[in-house]
């Protein structure tokens, strides 16, 4: 900011004149103004703060907190290391293409900002500069929850084997329908789950009816064949998707996604091994919007299931696409690629009528920080727009997180298996449901 300041006397202006002087004979005998080194109340925390204390703190998903002085010292060098390298933050997004609004990047000054404390000596500076500390809702990354939900049944967990996708039906017991506008799924076990999904099943919906409620079921212990396709398919809203990394569901003001009256949630929970046994019990926090929103959030998804994979052995780009298109106006809000272990690299495109494709995300792939990409400024796309989703897979030993390069990958739920799905959310008004959503206008 220039500041103006106003001579008042020729003392003044003399004074002025001699400092002026005195800068300018400094800088030609190659010195510089002095300047205090970063300190870590005055100049780190505040970036600690804004950037990394969402995860850097007790109960969150970073294995270390970020809160205090001793805390950030005792990590300073792989602090420092991690900020250089854009490690830390994770984001994934290539700035080609899109600007997001939950982007946690820091800037170059930032980055300038750690890199010289830790070459300073990580001094720790004033407490007395030191800000504010934020406002955590203790045990959540939303508003403190208006509702929280619990699967009724804890879930066993074995050290070791596949785990089958596991099903809980939770009745909301809503008189009235419900419009949620920030919602967030807290696993007990983290470190076992691989992802979730949070349907919302209407009263009039007949998808899994004849399945137990309130206890654990899988698709092979429900026995009837009917409901063990079904367990697998369904055309029924999301509420959420969950995965390691992922931000809870915040919606802006006069956006919401809705719960009918007296419907049901269903978790889908894909659980993974590691060595440890382990017991979870996911709970659901939901904020509800404090009136009617104008717009209806919907989830929606472009999804390759089994035209083109299998993925070859010992390949190292390979490529799976899949288009759509819109069926009614929407405005787009954001996306959230997934992948599996052989993930490289996904893509959201709009393909014109000329062919020409505008590329809204491109992101490199890491399958432990499964980000989603909120677009700074939502996007109207009318009705017939079509949009591609692209993924590339590295089935090679260049991949150290691959299995086995050796082998062709099949479609599947395992993490050792892949999938391509190109989750998407978009606004609709307020009225409009997915199945309506999904009636296409005729035109004369």
């Amino acid at each position: 900011m220039i500041r103006y300041f106003c001579v008042r006397s020729a003392i003044s202006a003399a004074k002025t004149l001699l400092l002026s002087s005195t800068f300018v004979l400094g800088l030609l005998a190659g010195g510089a103004p002095s300047q205090s080194p970063p300190s870590f109340y005055r100049d780190v925390l505040p970036v600690l703060q804004t950037h990394c204390q969402s995860c850097h703190r007790p109960g969150e998903i970073a294995p270390f907190p970020l809160e205090t002085y001793p805390q950030t010292k005792n990590w300073a060098a792989a602090i420092r290391a991690d900020v250089e390298s854009r490690k830390m933050p994770p984001w994934f997004a290539d700035p080609c293409c899109g600007k997001f609004s939950n982007d946690p990047s820091l800037s170059p000054a930032q980055i300038e900002t750690i890199i010289n404390w830790v070459a300073g000596g990580t001094p720790p500076g004033n407490p007395r500069d030191a800000p504010s500390a934020p406002h955590w809702t203790s045990g959540w990354n939303i508003a403190p929850p208006d509702l929280v939900l619990k699967m009724p049944v804890p879930v066993k967990l074995p050290s070791s084997g596949d785990v089958e996708y596991t099903y809980q039906i939770v009745p909301t017991n809503f008189t009235e329908g419900r419009w949620v506008r920030m919602s967030e799924l807290r696993p007990s076990a983290r470190d076992h789950v691989h992802h979730a999904v949070v349907y919302i099943r209407p009263p009039e919906s007949k998808w899994l009816r004849g399945a137990p409620m309130g206890v654990p079921f899988t698709a092979s212990t429900l026995h009837d064949p009917h409901l063990m396709h079904e367990a697998h398919s369904t055309t029924s809203d999301l509420l959420l998707v969950y995965a390691p990394g992922s931000s809870p569901e915040n919606w802006p003001e006069g956006m919401a996604k809705y719960i009918p009256a007296h419907s049901d949630l269903i978790f889908q929970m894909h659980y993974t091994t590691n060595g440890h046994a382990a017991t979870d019990q996911t709970s659901l926090g939901l904020v509800f919007a404090k009136e009617r929103p104008k717009q209806r959030v919907l989830t929606l998804q472009l999804a390759n299931e089994h035209d083109t994979i299998p993925i070859p052995p010992n390949t190292d780009n390979y490529r799976v696409e899949v288009y759509g298109t819109l069926p009614n106006d929407a405005l787009l809000l954001g996306f959230f690629p997934h992948m599996h272990l052989r993930g490289k690299k996904f893509e959201y495109n709009i393909v014109h009528d000329d062919g020409s494709r505008e590329t809204l995300l491109r992101v490199n792939y890491d399958f432990y920080w499964q980000l989603s990409y909120r677009l700074s400024e939502p996007r109207m796309l009318k009705a017939g727009t079509k949009l591609e989703a692209i993924a590339w897979y590295d089935n090679s030993r260049k991949n150290a997180h691959n299995p086995d390069p050796d082998s062709a990958v099949q479609w599947g739920d395992q993490t050792y298996n892949e999938m391509m799905v190109g989750f998407f959310d978009v606004a609709v008004p307020d009225d409009v449901d997915k199945e309506k959503f999904f009636v296409r206008a005729s035109h004369p």
